[in-house]
């Protein structure tokens, strides 16, 4: 038999390698071996089996990795897709279906000594003091951990050996798992009554899955993502609608079909609180099964557990980020995306797949139901949905008929004016955090820019501080004493004086508003306040996310200051108040997607007000007070948001009424960069004039600098290319791009719907 094996290094091919008659029937399709390659030793997975190979003398594969194929077939068909969708090396896609800590040559199990008590016969040994006081401890235990024992007992191990010396324990080595939520306790929940609009969008979910469990499954084409089944629903419920309750009941559902489920969450600080709903119902009762985590800020040890709990089908729901969609569940009977439009689903480095279009990939080659959630859905699901490629459900109105919160736009340009200064905080916004405070309710502050001052400026000569590595401001962080690029990371000392020799004036100062300075700023001005900020420079350890969350729920914070990663998903009774501070601050990006980013922004920050018995306020402090997307936030009218949007995308062909593809040449001298652009430029041009297929739609745009010009001492240049049919441009890139010679020194991305244009 032959092996025919995709190795961890982007070759674009794979190999045949001869199965040994010692491995015989231990080799699978998805199996992680190791083979020899050249002289060295490399590991890989095998993606097919063959009785003979077109090769002479194959080199043996030298051994199997683990007793379990990790790779299911189901998973190892989504990586081609993935492969050919988003332009990338087959190797590559297929490593990223696989964690880390999955890939590693041996298993990664930790095993610990555990103490048994033994049953005694006969008459009870005479023993020393310190033997029977050992004991008597694993004696009432039965079986405990060795160190908890030693520790309890205060003792050595040696005590213990001379217990199993004389039969009266046994000490073994076994498999501990590592469990993040292990510590916590969760009472068990049951389901909550469903309002009408909630009951009428999960009876079409229950009543969709029950056909698709016994339908056949839909051929899956290169271009699915395009024209999904019209099984996959877009659930848009406003915030607070009671979208969560849907999601548990249906997947109550799904494992009454004996059928597993993925919930994709975007943020990781999203996923203590939605771990806690999903294991406390699922952790006792008809459905009991085990809830598996899995995202980034676990420990590597947690991830190899928890993925493994699901491969050997313990776990059976799994809720994680992005890279959660591949996990092992089998047979998948529901996968839900919430918060579709979220732009985390999208991996920056290749392959540059988006989770969400992935999970209808996926949904369509498993027959499995697949539910997007969003209370401001992305252009492109709900055009989708408009077009009856999806079917739409709609929770128009919040559970309990709880009101949906005020939303005040405050000019700053005014109250800038009045108050004769660069202000943080209107005397509006200002007056209800006092309120809040007296009335021991809670305030949320929203601000998308970490750090205490956005640039540092010289006033005399005009010199900014930038990175001088990237074409960008270095950011202040006073707690830290430094200036930042949050770019490509570089820090340095705050400068006492202009960086400009021809200048070097100490009057050098700080402008622009950062996180930190809010928390500075509230200090001052509300003293008797607890405050707590939360963004990426303030959540440093993994548990630091799940503790802010849980000080804030129990009231034990007045004040949550943060960036994105406190603007969706949370559910926090006693917020009553919610703050955004410069609103608009990303409405002048170069992006055709700032008004839509700025209206989902602005609409999901706040609906974390008056989601308890009082009704929620909102001010939103802009400079741009009457652009579109802030006026249709301040009227919760996704509606009208998405018709004059769409009215602009289809003018300019932008998505949803066409799809692009973003190629990045960058390399370190600009003029190569810039000639090498131009060079695929033309290559380009001429693969589509040439023979079919053809792309009268298609839309060039560039080369043109992009807009960050230069980013970790690289130059950057983009090429933009839009067309309907984007499963035929991405083969088509893939010709042009094995085929276009580049300098060494000069790279090529290519990001199928990109959703980041920096």
């Amino acid at each position: 038999m032959i092996a025919r094996v995709s190795l961890e290094i982007a070759l674009r091919k794979e190999f045949d390698y001869a199965i040994p008659p010692g491995l015989a029937g231990q080799i699978e399709v998805g199996a992680r071996v190791q083979v020899p390659f050249g002289a060295r030793k490399i590991y890989g997975t095998v993606t097919a089996l063959a009785e003979e190979s077109a090769h002479a003398n194959l080199k043996p594969v030298l051994k199997v990795i683990g007793a379990q194929t990790l790779v299911t077939p189901k998973i190892l068909k989504l990586a081609r897709w993935i492969a050919d969708y988003y332009c990338c090396a087959p190797e590559t896609a297929l490593k990223s279906v696989l964690p880390e800590a999955i890939r590693k040559k041996e298993e990664g199990w930790k095993k610990q000594l555990f103490v048994r008590a033994m049953p005694l016969a006969g008459e009870f040994p005479k023993l020393a003091k310190r033997q029977q006081e050992v004991w008597n401890i694993i004696e009432e235990r039965r079986e405990m951990l060795l160190t908890e024992l030693l520790e309890a007992a205060e003792t050595t191990a040696a005590t213990v050996r001379k217990l199993e010396d004389r039969g009266m324990v046994e000490i073994s080595s076994e498999i501990s798992e590592r469990d993040p939520y292990a510590r916590e306790h969760i009472l068990p929940t049951q389901p909550l009554l469903l309002n009408p609009a909630q009951s009428a969008a999960l009876e079409k979910i229950k009543a969709a899955m029950v056909i698709g469990g016994t339908g056949v499954p839909p051929k899956a084409e290169s271009s699915s993502v395009l024209h999904p089944p019209s099984s996959t629903f877009l659930l848009h419920g406003v915030t607070g609608s009671g979208k969560t309750e849907i999601y548990l009941q249906a997947i109550a559902h799904a494992l009454e079909q004996g059928k597993g489920a993925i919930v994709l969450v975007p943020e990781i600080s999203l996923t203590p609180q939605t771990v806690e709903r999903f294991k406390a119902r699922f952790s006792s009762g008809q459905w009991q099964t085990l809830v598996a985590v899995l995202h980034s800020h676990l420990s590597a040890g947690e991830r190899h557990d928890e993925w493994h709990k699901i491969r050997q089908g313990r776990a059976r729901i799994v809720i994680g980020a992005r890279s959660a969609i591949f996990a092992p569940i089998e047979p998948l009977g529901l996968v839900i995306v919430d918060e579709e439009h979220e732009t985390s689903y999208k991996q920056e480095e290749a392959p540059r797949y988006h989770a969400r279009d992935v999970a209808i990939m996926r949904g369509q080659m498993e027959n499995a139901m697949v539910v997007l959630g969003s209370a401001t859905p992305s252009l492109e699901s709900y055009h989708n949905a408009k077009n009856g490629k999806y079917a739409l459900l709609e929770l128009p109105e919040r559970v309990d008929n709880q009101k949906m919160p005020r939303v005040r736009v405050v000019d700053m340009r005014q109250a800038a004016v009045k108050e004769k200064g660069n202000l943080i905080f209107s005397p509006q916004l200002k007056e209800a955090i006092h309120q809040r405070l007296d009335r021991q309710e809670q305030t949320i502050l929203f601000l998308n820019r970490r750090g205490h001052s956005t640039s540092l400026q010289c006033n005399k000569c005009g010199h900014v501080a930038n990175c001088p590595n990237c074409s960008i401001s270095l950011t202040y962080h006073r707690v830290e004493q430094k200036v930042a690029c949050h770019v490509c990371g570089f820090e340095d000392k705050v400068p006492q004086r202009c960086p400009n020799p021809k200048c070097n004036d100490p009057a050098i100062r700080f402008s622009g508003t950062g996180t930190q300075r809010v928390e500075e700023t509230l200090a001052k001005l509300f003293p008797q306040a607890r405050v707590r900020r939360m963004d990426s420079d303030a959540m440093k350890r993994k548990d630091d996310y799940r503790k802010t969350l849980g000080d804030f729920r129990t009231g034990r914070i007045d004040i949550l200051v943060g960036t994105q990663m406190i603007a969706k998903g949370l559910h926090f009774p006693n917020v009553t108040l919610v703050g955004i501070i410069h609103a608009d601050s990303a409405l002048n990006q170069s992006d055709f997607r700032a008004g839509e980013r700025t209206f989902q922004l602005l609409t999901q920050v706040a609906g974390r007000a008056g989601r308890g018995d009082v009704e929620g306020e909102v001010f939103v402090q802009a400079f741009a007070p009457f652009h579109p997307a802030i006026q249709y936030a301040r009227r919760h009218d996704f509606i009208g948001f998405y018709d004059q949007e769409i009215e602009f995308r289809e003018q300019l062909k932008y998505p949803p009424a066409s799809r692009v593809a973003l190629l990045t040449i960058k390399g370190r001298n600009e003029d190569k960069v810039k000639f090498s652009a131009e060079h695929l430029r033309k290559a380009i041009e001429s693969a589509v004039q040439g023979p079919p297929p053809h792309f009268r739609d298609l839309v060039i745009s560039g080369p043109a600098p992009a807009p960050l010009e230069r980013a970790e001492q690289f130059y950057r240049y983009h090429i933009m290319l839009r067309a309907r049919a984007m499963s035929k441009l991405s083969a088509a890139l893939a010709k042009i791009v094995a085929s276009t010679a580049l300098p060494e020194d000069v790279t090529l991305a290519v990001d199928i719907d990109p959703m980041d244009l920096a």
